[in-house]
């Protein structure tokens, strides 16, 4: 698709940072306690995933308030300065994840959650997708434990649930299972039934593998793209459902010891499912009637497509487009691209309504459909001149 290699020429290109920024800290990193290693402040260009997201564009209609976003994983560092005070709530800890040390001593859970709501900082080009969030930690895994060696599917099913009981409208699971488990299948039912919209990445490191609650069905699964726009993670299949950045990324650092302290470049495939969360709570605070299946609908049928137009397997319906997905002027009854949403769950609750939204200018609706219309009037303008001409302007004859 002539769209996909124009951005993707565009980004290379584009990719300008401060002379050494890739290489250089700004400053000299914060002092260490804790395992995380930051790189500094961040100096350089509007990181690319930013620009490419470009969530910015839906802040003036909504940056995400009223929503809480649950990042499932290795907790949290809160202390960071570009975090607001109160922003991150209290780590949760399950099962093993509750004896670990340190807010967040592997990082993972930190840098997902900077991509979802960081605040704008004047030192740093670097901001979340959702800055006006909340984030909720919930710490699963095993302290010092690295994804597939300590990923319980029983102890993530446990973490699912209390993100739905604290009310979270959308829960990322950032570092997702390498194994399913009839614990973890319920747990994501129970949550979309309730309400709550559930986004993993699709980051199997194998052929042929799937990760969890990815694969799971009603789970929203992200593939991972680079800056070229080519898939970076493993895993692949239908049940990927859309593709977001997850090379080469700039996020928020742990270890930062109360100040502003960023971690690049970060290639890791499960943060591209905080882009998705992050889009998802701009989707939930403008929409707040959404269900957790129209939320899912409205993500995929507004994502800019991958070459050819259709499904793909390691990068689902397409790039996750922000602004679309909250301004598009979409009915509740729509159907996704891949065919019909799951169906209804019996007793599906709603999450509170988030504060009313102001009017929005829904153009790219509005303009697709008038330009429908417009075409099909000037097929029938020159279809009617031509036929005049023929006839040499004489009146046809009537049966």
């Amino acid at each position: 698709m002539r769209w996909w290699s124009a951005v993707s020429a565009v980004l290379v290109a584009s990719t300008v940072l401060v002379p050494g920024a890739a290489a250089q800290p700004a400053s000299e990193p914060p002092p260490q306690s804790t395992c995380a290693n930051p790189s500094g402040v961040y100096p350089g260009a509007v990181p690319w995933g930013q620009r490419v997201v470009d969530a910015s564009r839906v802040w003036p209609l909504t940056d995400g308030t009223g929503q809480l976003v649950a990042v499932i994983g290795t907790g949290v560092d809160a202390d960071n300065a570009q975090f607001a005070p109160g922003q991150v709530l209290p780590v949760r800890g399950i099962g093993a994840g509750a004896t670990a040390p340190a807010p967040d001593c592997d990082g993972r859970g930190t840098v997902a959650a900077g991509i979802v709501a960081a605040k704008q900082n004047r030192s740093t080009t670097f901001a979340g997708v959702a800055p006006g969030a909340k984030v909720l930690p919930v710490r699963y895994l095993r302290p010092g434990g690295n994804s597939a060696d300590s990923a319980d599917p029983d102890a993530l099913a446990a973490a699912i649930v209390t993100a739905v009981e604290a009310k979270a409208g959308v829960i990322l699971v950032a570092v997702p299972s390498p194994v399913d488990s009839p614990a973890l299948t319920a747990a994501v039912n129970d949550a979309r039934r309730r309400g709550s919209v559930v986004i993993s990445a699709a980051s199997a490191k194998e052929d042929g593998a799937v990760t969890y609650p990815s694969a799971t069905p009603g789970v929203l699964a992200v593939g991972s793209l680079n800056q070229q726009m080519q898939p970076v993670q493993r895993e692949s299949g239908r049940h990927l459902s859309l593709a977001a950045p997850g090379a080469e990324l700039v996020s928020v650092s742990a270890g930062g010891q109360g100040k502003l302290a960023h971690r690049w470049p970060v290639t890791d495939p499960s943060m591209a499912g905080a882009y998705v969360a992050g889009a998802a709570a701009l989707l939930r605070a403008y929409h707040p009637e959404l269900t957790p299946d129209q939320v899912i609908t409205r993500l995929t049928l507004t994502a800019n497509r991958p070459p050819g137009g259709k499904h793909d397997p390691r990068q689902g319906w397409g790039l996750v487009d922000a602004y679309t997905a909250v301004s598009a002027d979409i009915p509740p009854d729509a159907v996704g691209p891949g065919g019909p949403v799951p169906p209804p769950v019996v007793g599906a609750i709603v999450p509170a309504a988030a504060p009313s939204r102001p009017p929005v200018n829904e153009a790219a609706g509005v303009l697709a459909i008038a330009g429908v219309g417009v075409a099909a009037l000037v097929g029938l303008v020159v279809a009617t001149f031509r036929r005049g001409r023929q006839r040499g302007w004489r009146p046809g004859r009537r049966a």
